[in-house]
């Protein structure tokens, strides 16, 4: 037996092994203790007066950034709160402090004292989000290559030239399947070194995993390239994030120049995620979660408009809009030169994602709206193998005005 057909068996008797099972759990991992914190926004002063407008890690306006210091200080002192960190959100032109909350007063008292203060923009306590779900061997056994004919559509479209933001748990970057998809690693979980961890290396490598390489599997976008933005901490078997960081990753997302931004989490509804995302949409980046089933809504932040909302399964209570696409069962990447089989709404919304990345190599100009309007979609299942809602073929026989796939 030649070495790849080795590879090719190996791989997949581990698959059957672990068939609908979901991504591996790492050691678990705490994240910032954020059970007792409040978020303070301070003003940052008008752009053409603040030499640090372009901030990216650290101000170049000393002076400023003490005086903003100074007052944080001084509200901590006068509600008997702890100044913890900072960050600047200045894509929203506020200063963000952390601050703890003494475990004798009210969180939801302290926030309305703390807001009502002229010198605050807003306050807010810090939320808790979760991600949902927990020439390539694995090509064949990839729902994307039955139901969707990546080989097809591949020779329209690769995804290249498209930046993905995916605001996650730590990616492995140097994974055989990810070798230079990473273009940018950044940290926002501060109590800890980068990691890469479980749900963020398997939503990674279904939108861009290498293809033609001989080895796993390959991304819905092979030519696209990620921002791994670690907002999220692997903690047993779930990734756990919470406003602090999911901020400011999509504070870096949108002042680096993603394209898509691709959140496979939800949680509860959050003023500094939703100010966040309705400044990246009106720079012209399309934002993609994942929708939850626990939310007649489809939670947040699949529920902001013009956030493109993405399930594994129909359900009655999700919003009409709501797309569907593979997410049970999903072959990819996972830790340690690895790959495992994974399902739930985060895996969904990382095919769209890599679909999303497809659309704007071919209609570059077009906004998110038209974007999302070009994508084709039928009422429901057509066989009930998880096919989802979304007509790729169709799709891409409008834009490119020819038939890719499905020729009759």
């Amino acid at each position: 037996m030649s070495l790849a057909r080795r590879w090719t068996a190996l791989l997949l008797v581990s698959l059957a092994l672990l068939a609908g099972a979901h991504a591996l759990a790492e050691a678990p991992a705490q994240g910032p203790p954020e059970a007792r914190q409040i978020l303070v926004m301070l003003h940052l002063p008008a752009p053409h007066f603040r030499p640090d407008s372009s901030y990216g890690g650290g101000y170049r306006n000393e002076a400023a950034g003490h005086a903003r210091l100074t007052i944080a200080r001084e509200i901590a002192n006068q509600y008997q709160l702890t100044l913890v960190s900072r960050w600047p959100m200045s894509t929203l032109g506020v200063d963000c402090f952390v601050m703890n909350v003494p475990g004798s007063a009210s969180m939801e008292e302290t926030v309305k004292l703390v807001s009502a203060d002229s010198r605050v923009e807003w306050a807010q306590e810090i939320n808790s989000f979760t991600a949902l779900g927990a020439s390539d061997p694995l090509y064949p056994i990839q729902p994307s290559a039955r139901f969707w004919h990546l080989d097809r559509i591949h020779s329209v479209a690769t995804g290249k030239g498209v930046r993905i933001a995916v605001i996650d748990s730590g990616v492995e970057d140097d994974h055989p399947d990810l070798a230079g998809q990473v273009t940018e690693r950044e940290n926002f979980v501060t109590d800890r070194s980068y990691a890469a961890e479980s749900h963020g290396t398997a939503v990674a490598g279904i939108i861009v995993a290498v293809r033609d390489n001989n080895i796993g599997i390959a991304g819905i976008a092979p030519d696209a390239k990620i921002m791994a933005l670690r907002a999220c901490w692997q903690n047993g078997d779930r990734s756990l994030c919470n406003s602090f960081t999911i901020g400011q990753a999509l504070n870096f997302a949108i002042l680096n120049g993603a394209k898509i931004i691709n959140m496979s989490l939800a949680g509860p509804r959050d003023q500094l995620i939703k100010r966040l995302i309705e400044v990246a949409q009106q720079r012209g980046m399309l934002i993609v979660a994942a929708s939850s089933g626990d939310d007649p809504a489809g939670g947040f932040p699949a529920s902001v408009p013009g956030v493109i909302a993405v399930a594994d399964k129909i359900l009655p209570s999700r919003p009409a809009s709501t797309l569907y696409a593979p997410g049970q069962g999903i072959p990819t990447t996972t830790p340690h030169f690895a790959w495992n089989l994974v399902s739930g709404s985060s895996f969904s919304a990382a095919h769209v994602s890599g679909l999303a990345a497809l659309l704007v190599q071919l209609r570059p100009r077009d906004s998110p709206e038209q974007i999302r309007k070009s994508v084709i979609t039928r009422n429901a299942y057509i066989d009930g193998a998880g096919s989802g809602n979304i007509e790729v073929c169709a799709t891409f026989r409008k834009l490119v005005e020819r038939c890719v796939c499905e020729c009759q």
